[in-house]
């Protein structure tokens, strides 16, 4: 285990926050030693490697560009490198928890920078709430294979929340141990599938399509973008740890493209590996009709029956790795707000032993067990309502939060000049970032109602919330303007 995961003396700020009670030894700031290779750990787990190539890939397969989608998860990598380039040269100068927030706050203002906080806390915590979906029938699809009973998806539901819980009260360390663990036994498997089939050359050869341009443009290249882009989804959180890294400086912007580097590589080729091993001629019609099963399937044939369970079993595990990051993100981002008076100020107080973000943490657990009652109340499928609905609404929230921040960078550098350093990081880059990120934006909301399973009040609806979101903001800073604060 990292060396960096050693917790240090408990050390807090002990001002209580405005407005707000606070116990003594409470903090308005978040303490902790995460160094490059925690937050690493810690953001890749919420990009769920294995949930990826087990997820989004086949689909990708399936209903975007065929044998070409390994290609679009460089194509969008080097579009979120554009991005990163101008997020990482913000990093000094956001000096807030709540990346998003503190970005957009510092080039386009407060108003603007609140909304994008509340953006960014709906598009995290629908994730979150998605992800729920799938546990619940993934652990009780494993367990039943072991011969035990089944039981509704929701039970498995609420006994991972009651984890996560308990997991985001303590210190970011303790989360940190357990995302290592989890990250590192589901990358190892899906390396050593890769290996076996591109060692062997899977059913008929390896694959072109990741090379070939008529096999990367062909189908709907636009979908296979959609859910490209979908894949990266937490990278880009490493900023969300700030207060708590080591020395910020350094380890956020390290920790940012080490961690684009590695999803961007491992999508791929993973991607590339697993249509090499059902063959180009095939790769389609396997993920159209049983793209659930699809790497469980090409693992058992590959690497047996013991390599096809463990997969099963590091599928769920990469399932909790990214919803216990993507709650750590979301408590950051109530912490945030409620230091900022946008949401209560009990809420921005951290823990006088643990130094978290407790209270937001508790209040973001309250709101996910509230989406899942609500969820089983209403009978929807976990899966094809829970799962694809959420992340249809995160999906189109954290783009939008891209292009956002990328803007923000750009003027925020116009209006500092003494803050410049050269044009790349500062001006070109983002603004290259700015346009591919328009362009996948656009692409997502013109394939919007198909990612509803074709419902008109959630293609108008999730934009709708998204724009009253970002509305809040200004509303807020012009009513604390009002108040002299």
């Amino acid at each position: 285990m990292p060396t960096d995961l050693t917790p240090p003396a408990p050390s807090v700020t002990t001002t209580a926050p405005p407005g707000g009670a606070s116990t003594p030894g409470e903090g308005t700031r978040l303490r902790g030693n995460l160094g490059v290779a925690s937050v690493v750990f810690m953001v890749t787990a919420a990009a769920s490697p294995l949930g990826v190539i087990g997820g989004p890939v086949p689909l990708g397969i399936a209903g975007g560009n065929g044998t070409g989608f390994p290609a679009t998860y460089l194509v969008a990598g080097a579009v979120l490198l554009f991005f990163a380039i101008g997020f990482t040269a913000m990093t000094p100068h956001g000096t807030a928890t709540g990346a998003f927030s503190s970005y957009v706050d510092r080039g386009l203002g407060r108003g603007a920078g609140l909304g994008a906080g509340f953006a960014a806390l709906l598009s995290y915590l629908t994730l979150e709430a998605g992800i729920y979906g799938l546990i619940g029938p993934g652990v009780d699809s494993l367990l039943v294979g072991a011969h035990v009973p089944s039981v509704p998806w929701w039970v498995y539901a609420l006994s991972t929340l009651a984890l996560v819980a308990f997991l985001g009260y303590r210190d970011i360390e303790l989360s940190g141990t357990v995302l290592a663990v989890g990250l590192v036994s589901e990358v190892l498997i899906v390396v050593v599938f890769d290996a076996v089939v591109l060692f062997t050359g899977g059913e008929s050869g390896l694959s072109s399509g990741i090379v070939s341009p008529r096999q990367i443009m062909s189908g709907a290249p636009g979908i296979g973008v959609l859910f490209a882009i979908l894949s990266f989804i937490g990278f880009e959180a490493a900023a969300v740890f700030r207060d708590e890294a080591r020395d910020p400086a350094r380890t956020i912007p390290r920790a940012t493209y080490l961690s684009l580097a590695l999803v961007s590589v491992f999508y791929a080729v993973s991607s590339w590996a697993l249509i090499t091993a059902v063959g180009d001629r095939h790769a389609v019609g396997t993920a159209t009709g049983s793209g659930g099963t699809m790497l469980a399937d090409a693992t058992r044939r590959y690497l047996g029956t013991v390599g096809g369970h463990l997969v099963q079993v590091l599928f769920v595990t990469s399932l909790f790795a990214g919803i216990l990051a993507f709650h750590n993100i979301v408590a950051r981002y109530v912490f945030a707000l409620s230091g900022r008076g946008a949401l209560p100020r009990s809420l921005g107080v951290a823990h006088p032993r643990f130094r978290s973000p407790h209270r937001a943490s508790n209040a973001t657990t309250a709101v996910i067990a509230a989406l899942l009652l609500i969820s089983v109340i209403a009978g929807l499928d976990p899966v094809t309502r829970v799962y694809a609905w959420l992340t249809s609404f995160a999906s189109v929230g954290v783009v939008l939060l891209y292009a956002m921040t990328s803007a923000a960078v750009v003027v925020f550098f116009a209006r500092h000049r003494a803050h410049r350093t050269w044009a790349w990081p500062n001006t070109v880059a983002p603004g290259l970032g700015l346009v591919g990120l328009l362009a996948f934006l656009a692409l997502i909301l013109r394939n919007l109602t198909a990612l509803v399973g074709g419902s008109t009040a959630l293609t108008i609806g999730i934009p709708a919330l998204l724009a009253a979101a970002l509305l809040l903001g200004p509303v807020l800073a012009r009513r604390a303007a009002g108040n002299g604060l």
